[in-house]
Formats: C-alpha cells, structure tokens, sequence
C-alpha cells in the first residue's frame, strides 16, 4: 500500500521497525467524534472524520490496530489461501502446463511467517495513517459513560473523553458453541485456524459457510484430511444462490474436501491427543462419531457490546444481541452511532468501511446514502465465488419475474488458455425492465469480477448496458458481458 515512513508525534507504538518517542499521555482529552474500535469500520471512519476537519480520538483495546480483519480474518487468511494455492498448484497442476519442478514441498513456519508479516505491514500501515491524518490514539477498553462522554481503561490509568459525538465500531466475535471450549490448539476457532503449528492430518471443520471453506481449504491442499459438517443442506452460508453453491460443492469435493451436509453436532470433546465429534443427521436419524487431530468450528459470529456501557445511556440491544439504528446510523439516543458488524446487515469489512464514511459525512451534514442491494460477498476458495444483490431463490420467494442469463467459464478464450475453466457467471435481470437483479460468479477471479457488477447495480444498470460495454479481449470479464448478453438477448454470442 505505499505507505510513508513519516516523522511521527509521540507515541509508545512500535510500527514497521522503528519506535516512536514515548508519548506522555493526557488524563482528558477533547474531541468532536470518538471512535470505539480501530477494526475497518472504525479505522476508516476515524480518518474520514479528520479528512472532514472533524478532531477525533480513536480509542482501541487491542495491541494492534485493524480488528478482526487485518489481525485474525480476512488479510491473514488471504495470505494462506494464496499461497496454499500456489503451492497446490505447483504439486498438482505444474506438470500439465508443461512445467517440470521437483522435490516440492512446503514449509509451514515461513508460510506462516509469510501471513504474520504481511499483517504487521498492514496494521503498522493504519498507525501511519493516524498520525498523518491527526487522529489521536487512545488504548484501552472505551466505555461510554455519558451520551458525551467515553471513559477509556488501559495501562496508564482511566483517561476520560470529552466529545460531541460518539461512533460504536467495536465489530464482532466467535459465535461460541454450547458447551464447547476452545484451547485454540485442537478444539479451535478461525483465530486457532491461523496460527496452528503444524498442518493437522485429520481436521473437521463444523459449519460450511465462509470462514470453514476457506480455512478448510487451506488446510486441505497442504494435505490435511477435510471434512466439512454443515446443519443446512448446503454450502456457502447466507446468500450465495443455490446453484453456485451446489456447484462450489461438486468443484471442492473433487478437490478433495469431504461434506457432511444436513448433520447436527450434538456435542465435542477431547480424549488425548484425539478430537471426537458426535453428530447425528439434523432430521433426527443414528448418531455418528467422528474423530480428529483438530476441529474448527465456524458457526459464525455475533456483534461485540461488551463493556460499552450501552445501559448506562439507555440503548437496548435488538433480539440478535445488535445496535439498533436508523438511516444515518444513529442510535435511539442523539449523538450516538454504530456501524459495521455490530448492527444490522452483512458482517463484512467493506460494508463497515462504506458505513463509517457515510455515517460521518452525514454528522457533517452531507447527504447519507448507502445501498444495502449492491454489497458483494466473496467467498477465496478455488475458485473463487462472488455475489451481489438478489440469488434466484430471493426473488422466487418474492414472486418476482425475472430472467437468467448464463456462461460457462469453459467457453471464455482467456479461461480455457489459462485452464481454469470451472464454473460460470450468471446475472438475473427483471422480466419486464431488464434491470439487473443480483449477479453470480464462480470462476477465476470471481472477486475481482463482482465489483463490475456491484458498479452496474449501484447505477440501476439493465443487462443490455452491460452488455453493450466494450470489454477487453481476452479477458476473463467478457463471461460477465456474455452473461448479461444472455439475460438480455436471450443467447450469448461464444456459447
């Protein structure tokens, strides 16, 4: 990302190598908005806030900055996907492309050194971009105390926060699982996940949405025995369309990765160095038990409220244990406002990114806008999947006619000289207007494709504009224009 290495104020942090001057830390400080977490929601509002000459005090419990997506989610897990793919690649795949390499092999303590370095940059590089935009640094559990004040608890004492405004970005955690306890060794969550010590022979992973597929895979292709249990009947997790998801399942499976799908798990538990897992299928049926080296569970997540005082202040929880808010992100009481995981919506960086900036242009005064139809979703396996708006089985519960128009990866010429042929793009465009409903992709580059599509869906775009755009041959984009063609057309033009 290009950072600077700038003349920092004072500050005790250690960031990218150096030390800064210890900073003398205040008792008080004055601000017009405080920040409570430093995660992509908090992080990127804070310098939009000072960006908008607003003077702000971001205040973080963590010994890094970033939260859950740069230290134990998505950055981190994106660098073992990536290179747990390369080399899958070189072991697998190499040898049909005409490429001779012996002797491969991997070494887990550098892959994961690799992962440990490429979040050190990352979050050393949001401490650049405080200091660089001004916003005041303050560690330490926030606590609000006062619909204008916030308490901070760390290591100098408790500092007291003086504000006009007040921003929860305090993100989300582990949904635990019923009696269940994580050693992070054996019995792990996804941050046991990313820091394992050695690649385990056997691994179940309980729950197939995003966080187990992804891990899943990682550990698979470095040759771990995968199985994924999963209580619905198919993978993917909230939103994906069903025929993608089926597909990924076909595509994953003959990877290697084993499923056990329609399965509940009745309960886990450690006997020596051994991991077993009761199940039995979620319709009721013969219980099962299955053992391991190691189990994942990735049932999900849940908002993080702890500490925040929100009782004090009067702010009640909704029934999923979320911030309730309105259209500019304020909560039931004036000058108070939440984003990213800890309200309603998508748990996703970007969706909390989107927030924090449209939530503090709107304290500014500026006009607040936020589309909650064209936030994509990715899931990094291999291949990738991406979506954005409505899946087919939305609109058929909502009685919406609408059209499909799809095309085979197997088609595209940049696809089939790459050998990556696997999977399709497939748009859902209304029947009667032709506006783009929701777009599927499984193929290469799936999360790098979708964004076109998020584009085209922000501006109300129809399936004829996108397919009457000029796109670059060969390139993997033109299935995306082919699909789009079909939607509107009836047909493709290459299939």
């Amino acid at each position: 990302m290009g950072y600077k290495f700038l003349n920092l104020a004072s500050s005790s942090l250690r960031v990218s190598g150096f030390r800064t001057a210890t900073r003398h830390y205040a008792t008080t400080h004055d601000a017009d908005i405080v920040v409570i977490g430093s995660g992509p929601g908090g992080y990127v509002a804070a310098i939009k806030a000072a960006q908008l000459g607003m003077k702000v005090v971001s205040v973080e419990k963590d010994p890094s900055l970033g939260g859950t997506c740069l230290n134990v989610g998505c950055i981190p897990s994106k660098a073992l996907l990536h290179n747990s793919h390369l080399y899958h690649m070189a072991k697998h795949d190499f040898k049909h492309r005409g490429i001779n390499v012996s002797d491969i092999s991997f070494d887990f303590k550098a892959m994961m050194d690799y992962k440990a370095n490429a979040v050190k940059g990352l979050t050393g590089g949001i401490a650049m971009l405080f200091q660089k935009n001004k916003v005041n640094l303050v560690r330490g559990v926030g606590s609000i105390v006062a619909p204008n004040k916030v308490e901070v608890k760390g290591e100098q004492g408790v500092e007291t926060v003086n504000t006009k405004n007040i921003l929860i970005a305090t993100g989300s955690e582990v949904t635990p699982f019923p009696g269940v306890t994580f050693d992070e060794e054996q019995i792990i969550t996804s941050t046991g996940a990313l820091s394992l010590s050695a690649v385990p022979k056997k691994m179940l992973v309980i729950g197939a949405g995003v966080i187990g597929l992804e891990l899943g895979s990682v550990y698979q292709r470095l040759g771990a025995d995968v199985t994924a249990i999963e209580f619905l009947t198919s993978i993917g997790g909230v939103g994906i369309d069903g025929e993608v998801g089926k597909t990924l399942q076909k595509i994953l499976t003959k990877q290697g990765m084993k499923f056990k799908l329609g399965t509940k798990v009745l309960g886990v538990k450690k006997e020596g160095s051994t991991v077993k897992v009761d199940v039995e299928a979620a319709k009721g049926g013969s219980k099962e038990t299955l053992e391991c080296d190691v189990v994942l569970i990735s049932i999900g997540r849940r908002p993080y409220t702890k500490d925040l005082g929100l009782d004090k202040v009067g702010i009640a929880l909704d029934d999923r244990g979320r911030v309730p808010v309105n259209n500019k992100f304020q909560t039931t009481v004036p000058g108070i406002y939440a984003i990213g995981d800890v309200i309603h919506g998508p748990m996703l960086a970007h969706k909390a990114e989107d927030e924090g900036i449209v939530c503090v242009e709107g304290i500014k005064g500026l006009p607040v806008h936020f589309n909650y139809d064209a936030i994509p979703s990715v899931i990094y396996t291999s291949p990738e999947v991406g979506w954005v708006g409505k899946s087919e089985e939305d609109l058929k519960k909502e009685g919406k006619a609408y059209k499909v128009g799809k095309f085979p990866f197997l088609a595209n010429s940049r696809a089939k000289t790459n050998g990556e042929t696997d999977g399709f793009v497939k748009v859902l465009s209304d029947k009667s207007t032709d506006v783009i409903l929701g777009t599927h992709i499984i193929g290469p580059g799936a999360g790098e494709l979708v964004n076109e599509a998020v584009l085209a869906q922000e501006y109300g775009a129809a399936a004829e504009d996108v397919a009457r755009v000029c796109h670059a041959h060969p390139t993997c984009a033109e299935a995306l224009r082919e699909a789009n063609l079909a939607a509107y057309a009836g047909k493709p033009i290459n299939f």
